[in-house]
Protein backbone atom coordinates (compact mmCIF):
# COMPACT_ATOMS: atom_id res chain seq x y z
CA UNK A 1 0.00 0.00 0.00
CA UNK A 2 2.64 2.59 0.94
CA UNK A 3 5.67 0.98 -1.54
CA UNK A 4 7.70 3.00 -3.62
CA UNK A 5 6.50 2.80 -7.07
CA UNK A 6 8.20 2.74 -10.67
CA UNK A 7 6.71 4.94 -13.38
CA UNK A 8 8.30 3.55 -16.78
CA UNK A 9 9.08 5.52 -19.47
CA UNK A 10 6.28 6.04 -22.16
CA UNK A 11 2.96 5.91 -20.20
CA UNK A 12 0.30 8.81 -19.23
CA UNK A 13 -0.25 10.27 -15.91
CA UNK A 14 -3.86 11.43 -15.40
CA UNK A 15 -4.28 14.19 -12.75
CA UNK A 16 -7.28 14.35 -10.89
CA UNK A 17 -8.18 17.72 -8.73
CA UNK A 18 -10.59 16.94 -6.17
CA UNK A 19 -12.62 19.87 -4.40
CA UNK A 20 -14.46 18.95 -1.56
CA UNK A 21 -17.39 20.70 -0.65
CA UNK A 22 -17.29 23.18 2.78
CA UNK A 23 -17.09 21.17 5.90
CA UNK A 24 -16.23 18.13 4.34
CA UNK A 25 -12.08 16.82 5.87
CA UNK A 26 -10.24 14.91 4.20
CA UNK A 27 -10.94 12.24 7.41
CA UNK A 28 -14.30 12.12 5.57
CA UNK A 29 -13.50 11.06 2.28
CA UNK A 30 -10.40 8.65 3.57
CA UNK A 31 -12.04 5.43 3.60
CA UNK A 32 -13.84 6.71 -0.20
CA UNK A 33 -10.82 7.44 -1.46
CA UNK A 34 -9.27 4.04 -0.27
CA UNK A 35 -12.15 1.66 -0.99
CA UNK A 36 -11.70 4.06 -4.34
CA UNK A 37 -7.75 3.40 -5.48
CA UNK A 38 -8.15 -0.12 -4.13
CA UNK A 39 -10.77 -0.69 -7.12
CA UNK A 40 -8.49 0.51 -9.47
CA UNK A 41 -5.19 -1.44 -7.69
CA UNK A 42 -6.87 -4.38 -7.69
CA UNK A 43 -8.99 -4.64 -10.85
CA UNK A 44 -7.09 -2.60 -13.86
CA UNK A 45 -3.10 -3.30 -12.82
CA UNK A 46 -2.82 -6.10 -15.54
CA UNK A 47 -1.82 -5.57 -19.10
CA UNK A 48 -4.85 -5.24 -20.34
CA UNK A 49 -6.21 -2.78 -17.33
CA UNK A 50 -3.11 -0.95 -17.98
CA UNK A 51 -3.13 0.59 -13.93
CA UNK A 52 0.81 1.06 -13.45
CA UNK A 53 0.69 2.93 -10.12
CA UNK A 54 -0.83 6.08 -8.15
CA UNK A 55 -0.72 8.85 -5.43
CA UNK A 56 -3.21 10.71 -3.38
CA UNK A 57 -2.05 14.26 -2.39
CA UNK A 58 -3.54 16.89 0.08
CA UNK A 59 -3.36 20.00 -0.74
CA UNK A 60 -1.31 21.89 2.09
CA UNK A 61 -1.41 25.48 1.53
CA UNK A 62 2.00 26.19 0.74
CA UNK A 63 2.87 28.29 -2.62
CA UNK A 64 5.99 28.10 -4.61
CA UNK A 65 7.13 32.00 -4.98
CA UNK A 66 10.34 30.36 -6.79
CA UNK A 67 8.11 27.91 -8.81
CA UNK A 68 5.64 30.28 -10.33
CA UNK A 69 5.25 32.63 -13.02
CA UNK A 70 3.13 35.60 -13.10
CA UNK A 71 1.08 34.44 -10.36
CA UNK A 72 -1.03 37.22 -9.04
CA UNK A 73 -1.91 37.52 -4.93
CA UNK A 74 -5.53 37.03 -5.27
CA UNK A 75 -5.06 33.53 -7.26
CA UNK A 76 -2.52 32.75 -4.53
CA UNK A 77 -4.60 33.95 -1.37
CA UNK A 78 -7.95 31.84 -3.21
CA UNK A 79 -5.53 28.72 -3.25
CA UNK A 80 -4.48 29.24 -0.13
CA UNK A 81 -8.70 28.65 1.00
CA UNK A 82 -8.51 25.38 -0.44
CA UNK A 83 -6.65 24.20 2.89
CA UNK A 84 -9.81 24.86 4.83
CA UNK A 85 -12.12 23.42 2.80
CA UNK A 86 -10.03 20.39 1.18
CA UNK A 87 -8.34 19.49 -1.91
CA UNK A 88 -7.21 16.44 -3.07
CA UNK A 89 -5.21 15.47 -5.96
CA UNK A 90 -5.01 11.45 -7.00
CA UNK A 91 -2.38 10.91 -9.62
CA UNK A 92 -2.81 7.63 -11.64
CA UNK A 93 0.03 6.32 -14.00
CA UNK A 94 -1.27 4.20 -17.16
CA UNK A 95 0.37 2.33 -19.89
CA UNK A 96 -2.40 4.32 -22.31
CA UNK A 97 -5.22 6.81 -21.93
CA UNK A 98 -7.35 4.82 -23.98
CA UNK A 99 -6.66 1.94 -20.56
CA UNK A 100 -7.60 4.39 -18.33
CA UNK A 101 -11.03 5.37 -19.95
CA UNK A 102 -11.89 1.71 -20.14
CA UNK A 103 -11.47 1.02 -16.48
CA UNK A 104 -13.49 4.82 -15.37
CA UNK A 105 -16.12 3.74 -17.42
CA UNK A 106 -16.58 0.03 -15.74
CA UNK A 107 -19.63 -0.31 -13.20
CA UNK A 108 -17.07 -1.03 -10.54
CA UNK A 109 -15.11 2.07 -10.41
CA UNK A 110 -18.03 4.43 -10.95
CA UNK A 111 -19.34 3.05 -8.22
CA UNK A 112 -17.04 4.11 -5.93
CA UNK A 113 -15.98 7.59 -7.72
CA UNK A 114 -19.82 8.25 -7.82
CA UNK A 115 -19.77 7.92 -3.82
CA UNK A 116 -16.36 10.04 -3.76
CA UNK A 117 -18.45 12.41 -6.19
CA UNK A 118 -21.03 13.39 -3.31
CA UNK A 119 -18.36 14.94 -0.76
CA UNK A 120 -17.08 17.29 -4.07
CA UNK A 121 -18.13 20.57 -5.57
CA UNK A 122 -15.81 19.78 -8.27
CA UNK A 123 -13.52 17.05 -9.83
CA UNK A 124 -11.71 17.23 -12.88
CA UNK A 125 -9.21 14.80 -14.12
CA UNK A 126 -5.92 16.17 -16.76
CA UNK A 127 -4.29 13.68 -18.97
CA UNK A 128 -0.31 14.18 -19.83
CA UNK A 129 2.14 12.24 -21.93
CA UNK A 130 5.30 12.10 -20.20
CA UNK A 131 8.10 13.50 -22.23
CA UNK A 132 11.22 12.76 -19.31
CA UNK A 133 12.20 11.79 -15.99
CA UNK A 134 15.32 11.15 -14.48
CA UNK A 135 16.90 10.52 -11.12
CA UNK A 136 19.90 11.71 -9.49
CA UNK A 137 22.84 10.00 -10.47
Amino acid sequence: MFHPIEIPFGCVMLFNVVDLKEGVSIEDVELTLGEMCNVVKNNYGDDKGGFIGGQVFKYAGFISEEGSVGAESSAEKEKAEKVKTGEVAIITYWKSFEQHEKSHADKLFKEKFDELATFCDDTHELGYEMLWQGVPE
